[in-house]
């Protein structure tokens, strides 16, 4: 359901270093309608997957040449655990797993199962009446972190102080439910969930599980979230790679990680686990069965890592290749403007493109469009890749970003006010002088 140019680039890579030839099948819904300029792929097969008849009648003449499946897109992992029972000669994950790793509240019951100490307390939201925000309030307590089990980038994500707050979030969050997992995709039934609030630094890892469940980690991506910058949100701000953690805290981190996947019970597929670090303890958010956003270019770009190759490694089943150091440091940035509203003035975008460290950039709003924050469905303004050898460089183009970007939203009053990229600390510390 999902084939990107970089997922194809990395496959024809791959194809020319090593002197072999694969053909790229895209295997689509035919319950959704094919996007124009899809490209990259040798095959195309189209079919109802919600009919498995129809599945194995699309698959039936290339039983015997396919090499490996995967899905890259959250939205669509309940769509690949459909697919699995038709291809019983591939090394796949069960589609329990894909369940359980896609719905936070079954993901958080098993992770309580095999090791409550890396899960905080939570609870399932069933609807929003006095009695059960007291339930709520009992289970969990406050501060508490209101957010819907499917949904992926923060979507419809609140932290709640009080009982009035927690009331006005239920109410906005189960208006837009139904329409944020529309909007996704998503065929599972839409959830709530509530869970401790945990006030620490936020990292991610990307893993790769063998068929026996063996765990190959790539380094670690610290994330600085909307709220470590002053908003109210929960969106992923800024993501750098690798990090300066010592090699002790690294092992713990892998540990919490291989805890969480074995509690899974995922095999033959990538993990992206969140976590949280605590002064010295490691509690796992969530684990997701499949690569991270743009982790492919990130740590291409930091420590030559074919990404999309290693994910298609494990489930041949061949050893994904993970050198031993990095060459550098890469920098994902996901820019919001700080309120709602019209958007009437964006500058300094532009000269994003003449900074040392500049890599990419992808601007998804312009002049006219509507500003809206992430924890009420909303996209960002735009994403930009950075890339330095050195981290001292990175992090001082990252500060020149947020110095020179403004946006100017217009209020409800009718008056625009310009706001900043956030200028606070980027949560890392200062590299040494190589």
């Amino acid at each position: 359901m999902n084939l990107s140019p970089r997922m194809v680039d990395d496959v024809r890579t791959y194809e020319k270093s090593h002197g072999t030839k694969y053909r790229i099948m895209l295997l689509w819904d035919s319950r959704i309608r094919l996007p124009e300029g899809k490209e990259g792929y040798d095959i195309l097969v189209q079919c109802d997957f919600s009919k498995p008849h129809k599945i194995t009648e699309a698959l039936l003449p290339y039983q015997d040449e396919l090499l490996a499946i995967t899905c890259r897109s959250e939205a669509n992992i309940a769509r690949f655990a459909k697919i699995i029972p038709h291809v019983p000669y591939l090394r796949t994950p069960t589609s329990e797993s894909l369940l359980w790793a896609t719905d936070k509240y079954e993901m958080r019951k098993r992770f309580r199962l095999y090791n409550s100490k890396i899960v905080p307390a939570f609870t399932l939201v069933k609807h929003n009446t006095k009695t059960e925000r007291d339930r709520i309030k009992e289970k969990v307590g406050f501060p508490m972190v209101i957010k819907p089990t499917n949904l992926a980038g923060s979507l419809l994500v609140s932290v709640c102080y009080h009982p009035e707050e927690l009331d006005k979030t239920l109410r906005a969050v189960f208006r837009k439910l139904r329409a944020a997992y529309k909007k996704d995709g998503r065929l599972e039934e839409p959830k709530v969930i509530a869970e401790a609030y945990m006030e620490g630094d936020l990292y991610s890892i990307d893993s790769y599980v063998d068929a026996r469940g063996g765990v190959y980690h790539c380094p670690l991506v610290r994330q600085r979230t909307a709220r470590e910058s002053g908003r109210d949100d929960f969106y992923n701000y800024l993501q750098i790679t690798p990090t300066v953690l010592k090699k002790e805290s690294v092992e713990r981190a892998r540990a919490a990680t291989e805890s969480a996947i074995h509690a899974l019970g995922l095999r033959s597929t990538s993990a992206h686990t969140e976590l949280m670090k605590i002064d010295d303890e490691w509690k796992v958010v969530e684990v997701g069965p499949r690569l991270g956003g743009f982790r492919d270019i990130l740590h291409s770009l930091s420590c030559d890592i074919n990404h999309t190759m290693n994910d298609i490694a494990v489930r041949i089943p061949r050893k994904p290749i993970i050198p031993k150091k990095c060459k550098g440091y890469a920098a994902y940035m996901k820019y919001f403007a700080e309120k709602e509203g019209k958007i009437t003035g964006l500058t300094g975008i532009k000269k994003i493109e003449e900074l040392e460290s500049f890599y990419s950039i992808k601007v998804n709003k312009k002049i006219g469009d509507r500003s809206v924050f992430a924890k009420n469905g909303g996209r960002s303004i735009f994403n930009a890749v950075l890339y330095n050898a050195e981290r001292s460089h990175l992090l001082a183009d990252i500060r020149r970003i947020e110095q020179m970007v403004k946006i100017k939203v217009e209020g409800r009053n009718g008056k625009a006010k310009a706001v900043k990229a956030p200028a606070k600390k980027t949560g890392v510390k200062k590299a040494k002088k190589k």
